[in-house]
């Protein structure tokens, strides 16, 4: 199955309630809503104020330490269980195959959930993953999960899995700007059927006021934020953009109402500079 993420020359019909299909036919929004470093009644609010803006994505972890907020935001809504995709991630910790079906069980129940939309292994924990994919496995085919992926693997950890899993992950969330534009971890994925997510496609504020980027961003009368987001998009990414203001949530919204030129994704592309923001590196996970 090939994911066909090239979308120069052409207009992109999106909206905030457009979903593409997960290599398990699941549905999942393209725009998801990212809660890192959200705790309390400020994740709560956060959430809610979200979903008043259009989103139906959510995204957690285990490592977040929100699940029972998010659970508790997720109630006050309005929204019914099928309106909202969730997902969380296991924890490095949790790696192991015993470990992994105690640690769905513990966020199912922090989200107080019978089952995650798509759940996913959260760093490539060196020399337990394919243990622990196996485990993945049996959480999706106990319903416990929709979908499984994982975040953070490279081409060389993806290899290593796919050469023992009898389910091929739906997802690889990774950190995906036109600053660390991963273009052949991309490829790869998209090759394998294995749809890319974005994590802080906002450079978590490192480069919103890069003069390269405000000078685009001036041009189409949006924010550099925005500019982030509808490159990742119109990247063929699922983009999950996080903030705790309500007015920024609601503008990071509003980016289906234009297009980046052909010429300008081009540029943006080239702004490439191997930023990761997490100081984490997934090359460390041998």
């Amino acid at each position: 199955m090939l994911i066909d993420s090239s979308y120069e020359g052409t207009e992109m019909e999106l909206t905030i309630k457009s979903k593409v299909k997960l290599n398990n036919d699941v549905e999942i929004a393209v725009l998801g809503f990212g809660t890192l470093n959200m705790h309390g009644e400020t994740a709560q609010n956060a959430i809610l104020w979200a979903f008043e803006a259009g989103y139906r994505h959510l995204d957690t972890a285990k490592a977040y330490g929100n699940e029972i907020d998010v659970g508790k935001a997720a109630r006050k809504s309005d929204l019914s269980r099928e309106e909202v995709f969730g997902t969380t991630k296991l924890w490095n910790d949790d790696h192991g195959y015993d470990e992994a079906l105690r640690a769905i069980d513990t966020s199912l129940k922090n989200l107080g959930l019978s089952y995650v939309d798509l759940y996913l292994i959260h760093w490539p924990v060196s020399g337990r993953r394919v243990e622990t994919w196996k485990a993945m496995e049996k959480i999706l085919k106990d319903g416990k999960a929709r979908s499984i992926g994982v975040s953070n693997f490279t081409i060389r950890h993806l290899e290593e899995l796919l050469a023992e899993a009898d389910v091929v992950p739906a997802v690889n969330q990774i950190e995906f700007t036109p600053y660390l534009y991963q273009k052949e971890l991309q490829g790869y994925c998209e090759g394998k059927g294995i749809r890319i997510e974005a994590w802080s496609p906002l450079t978590r504020g490192k480069r919103l006021g890069d003069p390269k980027l405000v000078a685009i961003a001036k041009r189409y009368g949006k924010s550099s934020a925005q500019i982030l987001i509808r490159w990742g998009l119109q990247r063929g990414a699922i983009v999950i953009p996080k903030s705790e203001r309500r007015e920024r949530i609601i503008e990071n919204s509003q980016v289906f109402d234009f297009n980046i030129s052909d010429e300008d994704m081009r540029k943006l592309d080239g702004f490439d500079e191997n930023l990761r923001t997490s100081g984490w590196d997934p090359d460390s996970f041998l």
